[in-house]
């Protein structure tokens, strides 16, 4: 349903709001590492999310990548997929065809549309402080 680097954009996120939720600023390395994503590509994921507000990037020695309280309560699943891959996932088509509406709809456009909104709702009801608490409590995990 994702792009790969929304996938991947998503999961960093969450590593980085993890380790900032225990005092840590994370590099580049170590997320690509504990993500399982290709460090250049990561690199570039990771660059759009800072640019868009969903992470603090740090420069220099003791640099790198961590999630402020203010972002860690405000920044939704939302954001980290419009960053991303922008609103696509909400306007297009179940079976990819290209002119696919309710005027001329494909044969899984109605149900279609019912997904989509249900996982706009949920991107934008979801906060990193949500998904955080579990990842922090060991409840849930990013790799396997």
């Amino acid at each position: 349903m994702f792009s790969k680097a929304c996938e991947y954009g998503i999961r960093a996120t969450l590593y980085v709001a993890q380790q900032s939720a225990e005092g840590r600023r994370v590099s580049l390395k170590e997320i690509s590492s504990s993500i399982n994503s290709p460090e250049a590509f990561t690199a570039k994921i990771l660059q759009q999310l800072a640019r868009n507000g969903v992470l603090r990037s740090t420069k220099g020695l003791h640099g790198g990548f961590d999630v402020d309280d203010q972002q860690m309560h405000s920044v939704k699943l939302s954001q980290i997929v419009d960053a991303i891959d922008g609103d696509a996932i909400y306007n297009g088509c179940g079976l990819g065809l290209e002119k696919c509406n309710a005027k001329k709809p494909c044969p899984l456009h109605d149900q279609f549309m019912v997904i989509r909104n249900e996982l706009k709702q949920m991107l934008e009801s979801t906060t990193l402080n949500q998904l955080t608490t579990d990842l922090v409590d060991g409840i849930t995990c990013l790799k396997r």
